[in-house]
């Protein structure tokens, strides 16, 4: 990739992305492309020769390096087609002398152009709607987890040298608009969210090679109804989160991490009012709420990095963390403030949001079980600068939470099975109970008398009323069973 990032315009068709990546073990700068149309037939797989997809990148950037200089106005639709025009024409000459297929043709034409314009040999499983995570363990061993639990499967190179791949991970932080940050041996670590929302953490230096984790957000726009129709609710837990959101009750989204607590959190976020005025507060943008189509006044902030140096202070220069955008955020005119994860101080300023704004905050938080919660809290407490005491922090979360769902997930994969993601607890906070801890309800909790991990009805929460004045119908929380049709299909059966 070279030059300013681009940003394709739909009237410019440029090479079709790759769908579905195999890797055939060809030598490092040979590697194999393939694609699925959308009636999933496989297009036959093709070798790319990746030296020359990077010499004709090269030389594409310089043509276009030399046009900007001499049309430096020129709008981005316009300048990307004549790229895509030089690419077609250098292909052309090379696919002459070498006798290439129309098919080599077509596969050297997209790599070549995710060079130039997205995320290199990296885009092919950025496409690939079945992967969840890409494992780069340095420029050479790439591992594909997927979504639905399948085996973990070694992929093509992405680089060919330690600093290609650094430079692919900058390219990528550039044309993703973090332009402060960067990954060097100054600075060896980098997060960031990439354009399409996936969520990037590198880290150089530290270790024999560079190490990357791509985390992909595989379900990016679903509402509670989706989640009903991927098994995570049920429709009865589904209109209970719907109505605590119209309600105005802060939540706390809890879980093991990828486990689904972002994607709950969007889904609940379209529970909002269209119009509701709200800020989300993140390290990086992974709920998309300004530029979901949905909602129209979102404050969408976005935590930022040191440019390496320190102040007087010691505080690194330029950074802004999320506790130091709370305290503006609140003068923002707001009806409600989404934290995208409450992971150090800023739970402080979150909890203190809580107890003196108005309802309807948001939150998530890292948590094993439901049950240490809770003590995670006060950690995050005790790690503040003030070193806050524990009591303090029972007291605010007693105080400004009213309710938490915890999302859970049981993996066997390992034993031929899938991932199921789900929710399996609702806990309403009711005030301090023993020991100064904050006391609850348990209002759905999982259906293990009869076989099942997942969220069915226990008891009517205190503040019932305030739900059915937003249109939700006590009743459901009468079913025992919830409206499960059946008990979770797991291969080692929940002892009951």
């Amino acid at each position: 990739m070279h030059g300013r990032p681009l940003h394709p315009d739909p009237s410019v068709a440029p090479p079709p992305p790759t769908r579905v990546p195999h890797s055939n073990g060809a030598p490092s700068s040979v590697g194999a492309a393939s694609s699925t149309h959308a009636l999933g037939t496989a297009v036959p797989q093709v070798t790319v020769d990746y030296k020359v997809a990077r010499d004709i990148a090269s030389q594409v950037a310089k043509q276009r390096e030399e046009l900007l200089k001499t049309k430096p106005d020129m709008d981005l639709a316009s300048e990307e087609q004549r790229c895509l025009n030089w690419i077609a024409e250098a292909v052309a000459l090379w696919s002459d002398a070498q006798a290439m297929t129309p098919q080599e043709d077509e596969a050297l034409r997209r790599a070549i152009y995710d060079q130039l314009f997205r995320a290199g040999r990296l885009q092919p499983y950025l496409d690939d709607d079945r992967v969840e995570d890409i494992i780069i363990q340095g420029p050479h061993e790439v591992w594909l987890d997927y979504g639905d639990g399948g085996v973990r499967r070694k992929v093509g190179p992405i680089a060919e040298s330690e600093q290609e791949l650094l430079e692919l991970l900058r390219e990528l932080a550039r044309g993703s608009g973090y332009n402060e940050r960067t990954i060097s041996t100054a600075n060896p670590t980098l997060a960031l969210s990439l354009q399409d929302g996936s969520r990037l953490q590198a880290i150089t230096g530290l270790g024999p090679m560079t190490y990357a984790v791509i985390r992909r957000h595989r379900v990016s726009h679903a509402g509670l109804d989706d989640l009903v129709r991927l098994g995570t609710i049920d429709p009865i837990l589904r209109d209970f989160l719907g109505a605590c959101v119209r309600a105005e009750k802060n939540i706390m989204i809890a879980g093991k991490q990828k486990a689904g607590k972002t994607t709950l959190m969007r889904a609940m976020l379209k529970e909002f009012d269209p119009e509701c005025r709200f800020a989300t507060i993140q390290t990086e943008d992974e709920l998309f709420a300004h530029a979901n189509g949905y909602h129209r006044q979102v404050v969408s902030l976005v935590g930022r990095e040191s440019n390496g140096e320190k102040d007087v202070t010691g505080r690194g220069a330029g950074e802004v963390t999320l506790l130091d955008l709370m305290h503006p955020a609140l003068r923002m005119s707001l009806e409600r403030i989404v934290v995208g994860e409450v992971r150090g101080p800023e739970v402080v300023a979150m909890m203190q949001a809580l107890t003196n704004g108005s309802g309807g905050n948001l939150c998530t938080i890292h948590a094993r079980r439901p049950d240490i919660i809770f003590d995670r809290i006060a950690e995050l407490y005790a790690l503040a600068q003030q070193n806050l005491s524990e009591q303090l922090a029972y007291r605010q979360t007693a105080n400004g939470l009213d309710f938490i769902v915890y999302v859970d997930m049981t993996d066997e994969t390992q034993i031929g099975g899938r991932r199921h993601r789900y929710v399996s607890h609702v806990l309403e906070l009711t005030g301090i109970g023993e020991n100064g801890r904050p006391a609850t309800n348990t209002i759905f909790s999982p259906g293990t008398e009869f076989g099942d991990l997942r969220a069915v009805p226990r008891m009517d929460p205190g503040c019932i009323d305030d739900l059915r004045r937003v249109g939700f119908d006590s009743a459901l929380l009468q079913q025992p069973y919830g409206a499960w049709q059946a008990p979770l299909s797991l291969m080692v059966e929940v002892r009951r």
